[in-house]
């Protein structure tokens, strides 16, 4: 029976016992060498939303010039990505927190050198207050909203205040009662208690700051608290949401591996690697099968993950629909038989490795980058959309699906793309998320769900996915807070929250693909209901008359998001192509020894001053093809390379003439290394120069 060979080692997964390839940062960054593991445990109880008093603190930004001191300071100075090591700087890591005067001195001790973590600056304002700034997203100047990072040095028997002073969204859930998550090393070593909800006193408001955006001044947010530390000399982290990092999706990929029953199921590849050369990986889950023909009818679903760094939330639904799709469960298994699921759960590893919220190391968005035809600057979104273009050619998918997290509403939800008026699959889009809807009541939100395509998002994976023929081609945005829902009103998610979501995922396609469609049939008409309601309410509104020929045709969604990411204000081309492209040329100088040569043979004078006529011509021929001048050696072959300077092609002025530019520029260049070599070959030939043509 014909059968493909065994992948070779450099694309596969090592299958023995032992730690997979360690993070690549980019080489200028300090990296501690203290590896941080968190233990992972739910807490005993639901833990409720902070509920504000209306006495909580704002208090305004001080720093350093009046009065505070810096007592944490690690800036970076790179512009641009260059290269990458692991462990990041070959020098190690410098001093960056205050050194402590003595045993009694209580001044905390601030660190985010380690992976997932930022934190810029610390200023101490008071005995117990501090003021802290987030490091900006790597070669930007925006997107501040993941926090991680350690406290060490504490005192039980004090409240400590909190603040980070330079958001920039004017609108957060720290304001609907979330709170930050913390994590206690003596608690877990002596209790084993995990990440917990922790703070009081909590507030987001704007602040005194104001930075430049554009043309106008914008204010920059503070998110204050307040925090008690249960023991002396504790190490306790900080974080926006429950972190899941790089290390982690591989000592869990590696579980997956290490498994003989589930390595059966899930087989794992290499994808591409990032600009830093961390590897994004792509699973392939299915039940194996001798019969080529039942691998043939099946259908597909795609899931993607943590394309923005930051949305740790959206590794914990991933491990959790990872958890359940290799399970054992019967349910499981008929997932198997029917589809294969192509999964990649970590589209961005550069960003979660170096602390991002947003973008990768090329200082842009991916999820603005799905229609880029730049390969090598956006490898991840560029091999994954290449990946599902292939596998449409082969079969229906299903379901493409890409998890995020959200910032500023609570509870999960769903955007799509909504059919076109008259289509007669209209309102086929919003199926899957109703009956997700009715498998997690508590949770998932269906009112909460937007299906129209606004323009700023074309370039997304939800969109670019659906151009290409994904009916069902969805955003699954996980609230970073908690729920307004039934029982669970009031509560903050926890991983294990997340993880359901992944479960309910998981369950909601079978109901999906049932068989019997009378479940389908049933909830197709009460979509169609809902709109008809929500239509005349929306016509009420406006004092309106109803038109029942039109009504089907007007849209309630205003747009497909509330604006939660100013990710579109960053469009452009990958910051470090752009400092290449600006970086100036070096231009190849005659020494000063040839520029003052005089010729030998003064009784051939007349054949010296053709010769340098010659050579003048070619020169010139040289500099008007923009290739670098080339001096003649007296006696050896000559042996030329041609190295004309490419042109970024972001920068290109030609990109409006209706020809791809990279077409042009090919031509260009042939064009160009064909009038050279033609002239330079005429002037060589006539003298009877030896040279060697190096292609």
């Amino acid at each position: 029976i014909p059968h493909l060979r065994e992948p070779r080692s450099l694309y596969a997964l090592n299958k023995e016992l032992g730690p997979q390839q360690a993070a690549r940062w980019p080489s200028d960054l300090q990296v501690i060498n203290e590896k941080v593991k968190h233990i992972q445990t739910l807490p005993p109880e639901r833990e409720p939303f902070y509920k504000p008093t209306g006495f909580e603190k704002s208090p305004m930004v001080r720093g350093e010039a009046n009065g505070g001191r810096i007592v944490f300071c690690y800036e970076t100075t790179s512009s641009f990505f260059t290269k990458s090591r692991i462990g990041g700087s070959r020098s190690g890591c410098e001093q960056c927190s205050v050194k402590l005067k003595s045993d009694t001195d209580t001044t905390l001790i601030f660190e985010s050198r380690f992976e997932s973590g930022n934190l810029g600056k610390a200023v101490q304002v008071g005995e117990n207050e501090y003021e802290l700034w987030l490091r900006y997203d790597l070669y930007t100047n925006k997107h501040t909203q993941w926090f991680y990072f350690s406290v060490s040095n504490t005192r039980s028997d004090r409240e400590y205040r909190f603040t980070i002073v330079n958001f920039m969204k004017p609108e957060s859930l720290y304001n609907d009662g979330m709170r930050p998550v913390l994590y206690s090393e003596k608690d877990a070593a002596l209790h084993k208690v995990g990440w917990v909800r922790g703070g009081h006193d909590i507030k987001y408001y704007k602040n005194n700051l104001r930075y430049e955006a554009g043309k106008v001044d914008r204010s920059y947010y503070s998110l204050t608290w307040t925090s008690r530390f249960t023991y002396d000399n504790d190490i306790v982290y900080f974080s926006h949401c429950y972190p899941y990092t790089y290390t982690d999706l591989q000592d869990y990929l590696l579980e997956l591996t290490n498994d003989p029953i589930k390595s059966r199921v899930c087989k794992q590849r290499v994808l591409c690697q990032t600009l830093a050369g961390n590897l994004v990986y792509v699973l392939t889950i299915t039940s194996p099968s001798q019969n080529p023909e039942d691998i043939k009818h099946k259908k597909a679903v795609v899931v993607t993950s943590r394309v923005h760094p930051g949305e740790s939330n959206a590794s914990w639904m991933m491990k959790g629909f990872l958890d359940f799709l290799t399970g054992n469960s019967s349910d499981a298994k008929l997932l198997r038989d029917t589809f294969i699921f192509k999964v990649v759960p970590m589209l961005n590893p550069d960003g979660v490795i170096v602390g991002n919220y947003r973008c990768s190391l090329a200082g842009r968005d991916l999820n603005r980058n799905y229609k880029t035809v730049l390969k090598d600057a956006y490898p991840s979104v560029w091999h994954t959309k290449t990946m599902i273009r292939k596998l449409l050619q082969e079969r229906d998918i299903i379901v493409y699906c890409d998890l995020h997290g959200h910032s500023r509403r609570n509870n999960v939800f769903i955007y799509g793309c909504e059919q076109h008026h008259g289509s007669a699959k209209r309102f086929h889009e919003r199926v899957f998320p109703f009956m997700l809807s009715k498998n997690t009541p508590e949770k998932f939100c269906f009112n909460s769900c937007k299906f129209k395509v606004h323009k700023s998002k074309e370039s997304t994976g939800r969109v670019v996915m659906w151009n290409l023929g994904v009916m069902n081609s969805y955003t699954l945005e996980a609230t970073f807070c908690g729920s307004s829902l039934g029982k669970m009103k009031g509560y903050h998610f926890n991983q294990g929250d997340f993880e359901m979501i992944g479960y309910h995922f998981c369950d909601t396609l079978l109901d999906y693909c049932d068989p019997d469609i009378t479940k389908f049939l049933n909830i197709l008409h009460c979509l169609e209901e809902k709109h008809h309601l929500d239509v005349i309410a929306k016509l009420a509104r406006k004092g309106l008359q109803q038109d029942s020929g039109v009504i089907s045709d007007v849209s309630t969604d205003t747009e497909s998001s509330d604006g939660g990411s100013d990710s579109s204000a960053s469009d452009g081309p990958p910051v470090h192509l752009q400092f290449s492209a600006v970086r100036p040329k070096r231009k190849k100088l005659k020494s000063k020894k040839d520029r003052n040569k005089v010729p030998k043979e003064k009784d051939d004078q007349k054949k010296e001053v053709s010769e340098q006529q010659d050579d003048k011509r070619v020169k010139n021929n040289q500099r008007k093809e923009g290739k670098q001048e080339f001096i003649k050696p007296q006696s050896q072959p000559i042996k030329f390379t041609s190295n004309t300077p490419k042109r970024p092609r972001s920068l290109d002025d030609r990109s409006n003439s209706g020809i791809p530019v990279f077409v042009q520029e090919r031509y260009e260049q042939k064009q160009q290394r064909k009038n050279y070599l033609e002239a330079l070959t005429a002037a060589y030939v006539s003298n009877n120069i030896p040279f060697v043509i190096d292609p």
